[in-house]
């Protein structure tokens, strides 16, 4: 075997160790996930050559998948990615495309809403599809969220059109965000394929999932979560609220110790979590992101896992 053929072949091998499906039949993804909600926000721009770079910095670091939804950035954000992807479509072999729809918000870009609602009907989920796959320039999305449940959400009309858009090519699996598990267990049973995993916001400031089954559900399931939000939106770092305060404390007292990043110890603590989630970064820096993926070499203990626990409660264990 030659050099090239055998360097190649370590790189694939090395990406695959990097990559895990989320559920049975789910999509692989890798273990970090680059969300592009802030794309908009870089005091640096947006043009490609910027995105290109933040691009180019997740790939170096084994990130290939991207989480996108319909209303980022004002419904911009697709769009500005998407011109990267015009300028070099050959980065549509490395890539995993996530995208979601279903909340509608005010805004200028759409002025027809009136207010922010939900729609779960099957032409807007339909439409929404259509229009991210053209923003993104891409044939297919690798994997389609419903981003939020709401009370009119009819599940066989939804579950019905996940499954034409499936089978039409445009979509590969479907799955949904900040689902509770009674809505999760319903929207499952109407549809072909399961549901390949449930986004939802992870960290020790938003213990919800930790105690209300949702995690315990996927875990019994097989199915890992995706965990948005990691470092609480930046409140752990810089919100005065006793519990951000008490976590603050925590979380550094850890990252002097172990020789981290405040980030990347709240990255640990995510991934000692036996539901295995694939966690989602916020950052425009590509200097972050590649310290970001060195936590998946660092392992807290439970004590220090415990540690940031109790600190965001404010009492220890029972």
């Amino acid at each position: 075997m030659g050099k090239e053929k055998k360097d190649n072949k370590k790189k694939k091998e090395k990406e695959e160790t990097r990559q895990r499906a989320l559920s049975k039949d789910g999509p692989r993804v890798s273990s970090f996930v680059y969300g592009c909600w802030r794309l908009l926000d870089d005091p640096e721009g947006s043009d490609v050559k910027r995105i290109r770079s933040k691009i180019d910095a997740c790939l170096e670091s084994g990130i290939s998948t991207f989480d996108h939804a319909d209303i980022y950035g004002g419904y911009g954000c697709e769009e500005v990615f998407g011109r990267a992807i015009k300028d070099s479509p050959e980065l549509l072999k490395h890539i995993e495309i996530v995208t979601k729809c279903g909340i509608m918000l005010v805004d200028p870009a759409r002025p027809d809403n009136r207010i922010k609602y939900y729609d779960h009907g099957g032409n807007h989920i339909i439409k929404s599809v259509e229009r991210s796959l053209k923003n993104l320039n891409a044939e297919t999305i690798d994997l389609l969220l419903i981003h939020r449940p709401g009370p009119l959400m009819d599940p066989e009309e939804l579950g019905a059109v996940l499954d034409h858009l499936r089978k039409s090519g445009k979509i590969k699996h479907y799955g949904v965000s900040n689902f509770t598990v009674s809505q999760f267990k319903m929207l499952n049973s109407c549809t072909d394929r399961k549901l390949a995993t449930n986004q939802v916001e992870m960290n020790p400031l938003h213990q919800a999932p930790f105690l209300d089954g949702t995690l315990d559900y996927m875990i019994q399931k097989q199915i890992r979560p995706m965990a948005w939000s990691p470092t609480g939106g930046g409140r752990i770092f810089n919100d005065s609220s006793e519990d951000a305060v008490r976590v603050r404390t925590a979380v550094q007292e850890i990252a002097s110790r172990y020789d981290m990043e405040p980030d990347q110890v709240l990255y640990s603590w995510l991934l000692m979590h036996p539901s295995n989630p694939a966690i989602i970064l916020g950052t425009n820096r590509p200097d972050r992101i590649r310290k970001a993926v060195e936590s998946r070499s660092r392992q807290l203990d439970k004590q220090d896992w415990y540690a940031i626990w109790t600190a965001a409660t404010g009492v220890e264990v029972p």
